[in-house]
Parts: C-alpha cells; structure tokens; sequence
C-alpha cells in the first residue's frame, strides 16, 4: 500500500452561517460546527484511503476558543496528523474569515477515523509521508493521543 503525504488529503471548506446554524444567544450552534468537523474529516479520510467507507471512532479533542456569527464566513481546514493501521487523526481548524482575509481561530479538533471494507470491518490505510518537522511532531503527538485513548479505554472511559 503506497504512502501518502499530508498535503494529499488536506481539505478546506467554508461555510456561511445562517440563522438556522444560530443558538437562543445569536451564536453558532456547537454542534452544527461539530457536523462540519465530522464531514471534514471524513472526506480528509476518504481522500487519504481511496475508499467511500469511513467512520468516526472518536472526537479526542474538541476546544472552542470564540464564537461564530450570523452572516460569519467560517473556514475549516483539515488535515492527517496520525495513520496507524486502520486509523487515522484527522486535525480539524475552525476559522471565522474576516471581510479582509484574515482569519482568526475559533475552533480545534482532533478526530479519529477508521476506512471500512465491503464488508465494513476495519481495513487497513496507507502510511504517511512527513515532508517536514511540524509534521513530524504532530505525528508523534497523534501517537501519545493514541496511547491516551487506550488508557482511558482500560479504564472504562
């Protein structure tokens, strides 16, 4: 199975929030953004594998920095970290876009997902290639979340 880099599956999606994605306070709704993450990353997986068939295993990591607005452009951007043999971190950015360009972080994620078979069991994914340090050093961050994910599974979380 030939390795792939990061730049492969990395994918970008902006979003216009509308009033329907809007909370009781005016804001974005957590959870329509975590359906925006979750799509993200599945299509960063379905990019790095080759196959239709992903699935969410876990949300490791979900922070929210600042909030979204009506009428707000919102930029995702997501990205491999991690590959082991049938899974994949995917590292989601939440950005609001200003009118300018410039863009300020209101959201990050780490998501675990797993390529399916025809028969949807766990199949194995391609290797990562790290081209460059950053890289390098969020893998081996992805490898200790992965350790952490374990140790809480021992322990019923």
């Amino acid at each position: 199975m030939q390795k792939r880099t990061v730049d492969f599956s990395k994918t970008e999606q902006v979003h216009l929030v509308q009033t329907a994605d809007l909370n009781g306070a005016g804001r974005l709704f957590g959870g329509v953004l975590l359906k925006l993450i979750d799509e993200v990353a599945a299509i960063v997986a379905m990019r790095h594998t080759g196959r239709k068939s992903v699935t969410t295993v876990a949300i490791d990591n979900l922070n929210f920095k600042a909030a979204a607005y009506n009428n707000d452009l919102i930029v995702l951007i997501g990205y491999l970290t991690y590959t082991g043999r049938t899974s994949m971190e995917v590292r989601v950015d939440t950005y609001v876009e200003r009118i300018d360009g410039m863009r300020m972080p209101i959201n990050r994620a780490h998501i675990v997902m797993v390529a399916l078979d025809e028969e949807g069991h766990p199949t194995q994914v391609p290797g990562l290639i790290l081209e460059n340090d950053i890289q390098e050093e969020e893998f081996r961050m992805g490898e200790k979340r992965k350790a952490l994910r374990l140790e809480r599974q021992k322990g019923g979380f």
